[in-house]
This record gives C-alpha cells, sequence and structure tokens, in this order.
C-alpha cells in the first residue's frame, strides 16, 4: 500500500504538501492519483498526472493545486495553496482508476482558523 504524509492543520488560505510514497510495480504502470475523502462523503479524484507527466485536476482545485510526480523516487506530491475550510479530509493517492487493495491509511488535512 503506499505511505502518504504531509497532512497537517492549517489555517485558510494556508498551504501544505502532500507526498505519497507508492510500490515501483504500481507508480511506474499507471497514472497516479490524489483522492480524498470528507467526513460523510464519498472519496473523490483530486489530481492525476500520468506516467509522462500530463496532469489534470477537479474543478474544484484547478490553480491552487499541483500534483507532480519524482520517477527516482517513486513518490507523489501534492501542493496545495490557497486552502479552503472545504478542503478539509482525508488525503489518498492510489492508481487512476483506482486499484481496490491499494488503498494506504492516507493523510488527515484540516484547515481551520
Amino acid at each position: 500500500q503506499p505511505v502518504e504524509s504531509g497532512g497537517g492543520l492549517v489555517q485558510p488560505g494556508g498551504s501544505l504538501r502532500l507526498s505519497c510514497a507508492a510500490s515501483i510495480a504500481i507508480f511506474s504502470t499507471y497514472t497516479m492519483g490524489w483522492y480524498r475523502q470528507a467526513p460523510g462523503k464519498q472519496r473523490n479524484l483530486v489530481a492525476s498526472i500520468t506516467t509522462g507527466g500530463t496532469t489534470n485536476y477537479a474543478g474544484f482545485v484547478k490553480g491552487r493545486f499541483t500534483i507532480s510526480r519524482d520517477n527516482t523516487k517513486n513518490t507523489v506530491s501534492l501542493q496545495m495553496n490557497s486552502l479552503k475550510p472545504e478542503d478539509t479530509a482525508v488525503y489518498y493517492c492510489n492508481a487512476v482508476p483506482p486499484i481496490s487493495n491499494n488503498w494506504g491509511q492516507g493523510t488527515q488535512v484540516t484547515v481551520s482558523s
């Protein structure tokens, strides 16, 4: 399973950088994505990046979040700027589309004053 890190408590307007260490088998083969799940809501795809580096973003984060991948370290990162309270959620990384037995523990992001 991937290992996500970098979450925390931040004030509105602040920034966080999430990191995900993925298995080489999945990382080298699949488009990778960051997902998030807020309490009582379904898990949604936030951003994705292909093996070639092409990125795509959900409308609600476009212009604020940046996804990147380091092919030498098998890591996927998510730079989150201008955070809003509605960004509060547990953030996960996985392949796109997700592999059912490849969910990690996630990392909690809380945006609050």
